[in-house]
């Protein structure tokens, strides 16, 4: 099983925790990671039959992949069971919901004593997200949009524009805190060309990468998270045309910053 010390993974799928057929499925496709859900894909009659499934398929593995338990929130009467189950389980880290205080996080990651990714859900989440991304024991946040557009009153076909700065906090938390940030899902199932915009739109906006509700989005996420042929190409040559400080490079200026920049999306791109 990957460990959360390799880079921050472009496509990560969820998937209830009470499916074992698509637990099966799962260890075959090309997801960077797994979240097994314990929350809001799990009926109340199921909450501890899958748990018990998701310990036996962490103890199973799932190869390269990234694994993790979503756990149910602090305020659910499931949460003190996942939280002895997770820190039981060979999980590589826990999906915490609806996280709305620094402490909170901190105090569920020395818990399990794994490495832990906090949802940004709510607009009290939202205007702690820095905090929250500072915690000791989180490595990631993850942008729970459906609930966040809820919370905001948004209208249900209003596009992501009312979402605007609850993406970009969220974004600068992570990269203040030095932890990766994943986009929240696409709904529209049937609707490819409409997750790759949104892919590419959360790219622009400085997300690693983008959480999935089926297979079939995979590898749109991946594509779209990838660095371009095109963007590999002009990363090699800015490299190899700089001579340090700042020098012209095609038809822009560049200086050691972009060289910097150039050779993550390289690392990234390997």
């Amino acid at each position: 099983m990957t460990s959360l010390e390799t880079l921050p993974p472009r496509s990560a799928l969820y998937l209830p925790a009470s499916n074992a057929r698509a637990i099966a499925k799962a260890r075959t496709l090309d997801a960077d990671m797994i979240i097994l859900d314990l929350e809001d894909a799990v009926p109340e009659a199921d909450k501890a039959t899958a748990r018990d499934a998701a310990a036996a398929a962490m103890d199973e593995g799932f190869g390269d992949r990234i694994a993790a338990i979503r756990i149910n929130a602090p305020d659910s009467p499931h949460h003190a069971e996942d939280v002895v189950a997770a820190q039981a389980s060979q999980t590589a880290a826990i999906v915490i919901p609806k996280v709305e205080m620094a402490e909170s996080a901190a105090q569920i990651a020395r818990a399990v004593g794994k490495p832990v990714l906090a949802m940004i859900e709510t607009p009290a989440g939202i205007l702690a997200a820095a905090s929250i991304a500072a915690a000791d024991g989180v490595v990631g946040l993850i942008a729970g949009t459906n609930d966040i557009a809820h919370a905001l009153r948004l209208p249900p076909l209003a596009g992501r524009g009312g979402l605007t700065l609850a993406l970009q906090t969220i974004v600068l938390a992570g990269r203040a805190a030095g932890v990766f940030v994943i986009d929240g899902v696409w709904n529209r199932l049937d609707d490819p060309e409409g997750l790759e915009g949104e892919c590419r739109e959360g790219r622009d906006l400085g997300f690693d990468g983008k959480t999935l509700i089926h297979p079939n989005q995979i590898a749109v996420a991946n594509r779209a998270f990838s660095p371009s042929e095109a963007e590999i190409e002009d990363a090699r040559a800015l490299i190899e045309a700089a001579q340090g400080g700042a020098v012209r490079f095609r038809d822009r200026m560049v200086e050691d910053m972009h060289v910097a920049t150039a050779r993550a999306l390289l690392e990234r791109a390997r």
